[in-house]
């Protein structure tokens, strides 16, 4: 008998684990670089690993096999539910920053960022 409770209690313990307790409280648990935009937009080709370092932070993967590259990932989740997730990779030539790429937008020259005007039915002629 008091095998049969214990494996019955085992089993109602584990199904707790299995749905969740009603009502308790998951706090939002931040992992990762936070990279914002302004912090982005101070990176210019160029640039020494140092400068790099000291305007992003301490990248979170520094790959052994492949030094020239950085990676800041960042994801912010509630339980099991991620509520936002960046990545950015920055990629080096020696001690020099070649380009970098991820979930931030690049910054434009003036140039680029000026549309074209459309070409008119009148022009064309």
């Amino acid at each position: 008998m008091r095998l049969i409770v214990t494996l019955l209690a085992a089993l109602c313990l584990s199904a707790c684990g299995f749905v969740g307790f009603p009502g308790v409280y998951k706090i939002d648990v931040e992992q990762g670089n936070i990279v914002t935009q302004d912090m982005v937009a101070q990176l210019k080709p160029g640039m020494s690993r140092r400068q790099v370092r000291f305007i992003l932070g301490t990248p979170l993967v520094e790959d052994p096999f492949n030094p020239e590259r950085w990676d800041y990932p960042y994801v912010k989740r509630n339980g099991m539910k991620v509520l936002s997730e960046s990545r950015l990779t920055v990629y080096f030539d020696g001690d020099s920053l070649v380009k970098y790429d991820g979930d931030v937008e690049q910054e434009h020259e003036a140039s680029d960022a000026t549309p074209e005007k459309p070409e008119s039915a009148e022009d064309s002629g």
